[in-house]
């Protein structure tokens, strides 16, 4: 693991006639286009596998992936060495982040359109700024509510002109599930890191660990577990090495070079990329309204987070 790593780092210096800066925003551009095609990848992977089951074996896959690189920073011992307060913070984390987030994700791509679950998750600083309030004692500004409103105004566009069907409702309603979920994780995930005793490695190791086994118990005593063809395996590796493990160690990288402005401007544009890339591989049509909604939400989440940034 350490060696990758190393050789990724070695491969970025070597780059010829591009500064650090513009490395790291191509590499945060990379990783954003990693994760957008997760969605295209899920939705082509639930035609044969199971949605828990491929949940719990993406993220277990990773997490084990993750192990080496965990060990090799010491992670383990400072975990050891974690009160029991902080270490059920953790195991909570993997529980919301893992089990119920990724789980009610994968489970809701079965009824949405990739574009629609990842505006869902779009409403993520919204909910965290409500939530901030008794959880944390933290308030947003008054122009980050405004831009909240704004949120809400792409919304209502997108989903104009409210022709819901039953399926859309069964996946809207996880998809709120997954909302709150991935929100409440937000707050657990600035509490796991808020004093800096745990490395961000070691955070995502030991939460995901634990969420990916209780998610990948619950799928295959609930869904079971198939044989699976060769397709589906590639796209289960893939996923779990590529889009999460390299994606999650590269994004990390990023954050020592660009501004947290930056980095919230390169992530939102991730709606975009989800959209265009269900159009393309998997026929998923947009209205001039959808575009329009999209827009708006995508420039919406962006002004709430930087306005907040200090």
């Amino acid at each position: 693991m350490a060696s990758w790593l190393d050789a990724i780092g070695e491969m970025r210096d070597s780059i010829p006639f591009v500064s650090k800066h513009t490395r790291a925003v191509l590499e945060a551009l990379l990783v954003t286009f990693l994760w957008s095609s997760s969605y295209v990848l899920i939705k082509i992977g639930l035609e044969e596998i199971p949605a828990l089951t491929f949940a719990g074996l993406r993220y277990g896959i990773a997490a084990i992936v993750l192990l080496p690189l965990f060990l090799h920073n010491g992670g383990y011992q400072s975990v050891r060495r974690l009160d029991g307060r902080d270490l059920g913070v953790l195991l909570l984390l993997g529980v919301v982040m893992y089990a119920v987030t990724q789980g009610a994700q994968f489970v809701a791509l079965q009824y949405l359109k990739a574009a629609t679950v990842s505006l869902f998750l779009t409403f993520t600083p919204v909910v965290v700024a409500i939530l901030s309030v008794p959880l944390l004692g933290e308030h947003a500004s008054g122009r980050q509510w405004a831009w909240m409103g704004l949120l809400f105004v792409g919304v209502t566009i997108y989903f104009y002109p409210f022709d819901f069907g039953t399926l859309v409702l069964i996946g809207s309603g996880i998809m709120m599930i997954g909302l709150l979920s991935n929100s409440f994780a937000s707050i657990l995930g600035r509490d796991a890191n808020r004093d800096g005793t745990l490395s961000a490695v070691a955070v995502t190791a030991v939460s995901m660990g634990f969420g990916s086994a209780i998610l990948l118990g619950t799928g295959v005593a609930v869904q079971g577990l198939p044989p699976l063809s060769l397709q589906s395996w590639l796209i289960i590796l893939w996923l779990a090495v590529v889009n999460t493990a390299f994606a999650f160690t590269l994004w990390n990288r990023t954050l020592q070079t660009l501004s947290a402005t930056e980095s919230s401007v390169i992530n939102n544009t991730m709606l975009a990329q989800v959209a265009i890339l269900g159009w393309i591989f998997l026929g998923e049509t947009l209205t001039l309204t959808d575009i329009i909604g999209l827009t708006v939400v995508m420039i919406g989440a962006l002004l709430v987070q930087m306005t907040g940034r200090k």
